[in-house]
């Protein structure tokens, strides 16, 4: 989930930026006599606290890493965990047998949540649809692939032992299959906030849902430890951990930030920064707890590489892969320390810059543009504007907001660079990332549906600007 960048009305000073021959290579830059480039985060994308770093990929990823799963066979003396990417990747790590995975599929809708058998040797992948897969010693007891769900899946959880999993839709709605059962949900109930997570019980029969706000709701034997719900927090709660005990649990935010609650026990977060340093605030989408719970690792998506072959298109136009190669080399944290200060234009609010200088270096001949309308309104006379219920291509630009006339309407932009048949994007954003020093960040955001953009962003989708 990306912060919103708010555009600016006022007299801008445009930066005018060359394309680049090829534009396809990452783009260093210098500010002062300091150069700059992409900056390519420690651990790998996986962050541990009191957990042992078990390595990373070597090559680039073909889409954005969407799970992370302890192997629950493991030991403290060997650890291993799985990585699941939207298209259905798997990277086994450490202690962590490989399965199979789904990215020879033509997937409808991409993988959002994953979870393991008791044994360790199979594992589920659950779909935004809600379509399941079932790998390795994983049966399969039914999906909601071929039903229309209000809202898309969040979550999944798997039965203690590995003959039944629940899904979560992020209104709350919970599904309950093989021997799994329904204990209880929040769909029909109007939520303050979205969910975007579950955790099963270890013992007995229950689960827990966290939504946004870090509200928790408990059900069956799993046991309630507490809530952040009604506590004002700089970011959303976008995963939860239980410990082995089921006596208590972790949260995790967006900026990183780990809240403990029962007899969870704090071992550090990222709410300083990364190494401590404030400017530097990767945006995290889940926590895993070590299998004997003595510690725990959080995802960074943004710390992997990425070529974002995209499920829908197999042959993208060259522009568009231009743009794509272009946006994913520039995925970084807080480029240049002070206020609002980027390399794509002035110091101020900079995602206009941003999307604007990636289309320049692919071969666009767009003005450098501060106000996100303003890329709307030179679409429109020169290319093609269409409306959120259209079906993007990669190398779009997002438009977030209800319209193009001010910087009340128009509030936020970013670079489309997958999608799936089922018209899920995932995103490449400037200004963003998690509050409050986050914005300055350029980030992966999704994937995520258009039509739900309110839910999953803070903010709709009002257009998509084609190059």
């Amino acid at each position: 989930m990306a912060t919103v960048c708010v555009a600016l009305l006022t007299a801008l000073t445009m930066v005018a930026v060359a394309p680049a021959a090829g534009g396809a290579s990452p783009v260093p830059w210098a500010v002062g006599s300091k150069p700059l480039a992409p900056h390519v985060y420690a651990g790998g994308g996986v962050l541990g606290f009191g957990a042992p770093t078990l390595g990373r990929p070597a090559t680039a990823l073909h889409s954005v890493i969407v799970a992370q799963v302890a192997n629950p066979a493991a030991t403290a003396a060997a650890e291993g965990y799985w990585l699941a990417s939207a298209d259905g990747g798997v990277l086994a790590i450490g202690n962590a047998g490989f399965h199979g995975s789904l990215e020879a599929l033509r997937l409808q809708a991409p993988i959002v949540a994953m979870a393991a058998t008791p044994d360790g040797k199979g594992y589920w992948l659950v779909a935004l649809d809600g379509g399941v897969f079932a790998l390795g010693d994983a049966g399969f007891y039914g999906s909601m692939g071929a039903v229309a769900l209000n809202q898309p899946i969040v979550g999944m959880a798997s039965t203690a032992d590995g003959k039944g999993y629940w899904l979560v839709a992020s209104d709350g709605g919970l599904f309950a299959f093989g021997d799994a059962p329904f204990l209880g949900s929040m769909g029909g109930t109007s939520l303050v906030s979205a969910i975007t997570g579950m955790a099963p019980a270890h013992q007995g029969q229950g689960y827990w849902l966290v939504a946004g706000d870090g509200g928790i709701f408990a059900y069956g034997s799993a046991g309630f430890h507490g809530s952040l719900g009604g506590i004002v927090l700089n970011d959303p709660i976008v995963g939860m951990a239980v410990t082995p005990s089921d006596g208590g649990y972790y949260l995790v935010a967006t900026d990183g930030g780990v809240f403990a609650a029962g007899d969870a026990v704090f071992r550090g977060s990222l709410g300083g920064g990364l190494g401590g340093d404030p400017r530097v605030v990767p945006p995290v989408s889940a926590i895993t707890l070590t299998q004997d719970g003595a510690g725990y690792w959080l995802l960074d998506p943004d710390g992997f590489a990425y070529d974002f072959a995209n499920p829908a298109n197999p042959s993208p136009s060259a522009l568009a892969s231009s743009i794509v190669s272009v946006a994913s080399s520039q995925v970084n944290a807080d480029l240049v320390p002070g206020y609002f200060c980027n390399p794509y234009g002035p110091c101020e609010q900079w995602c206009a810059y941003f999307a604007t200088w990636v289309w320049r270096q692919a071969g666009v001949a767009i003005p450098s543009y501060g106000f996100t309308g303003d890329i709307y309104g030179w679409a429109a006379a020169h290319t093609a504007v269409l409306p959120p219920t259209a079906a993007a291509l990669p190398g779009d630009a997002v438009l977030y907001g209800t319209g193009p006339s001010s910087a009340s309407t128009s509030e936020h932009v970013g670079v489309v660079v997958q999608v799936w048949p089922d018209g899920a994007i995932v995103t490449i954003e400037g200004d963003a990332g998690p509050a409050p020093v986050g914005r300055l960040a350029v980030v992966v955001n999704g994937p995520y549906l258009p039509g739900h953009s309110a839910q999953y962003n803070g903010v709709p989708v009002y257009a998509f600007a084609r190059p």
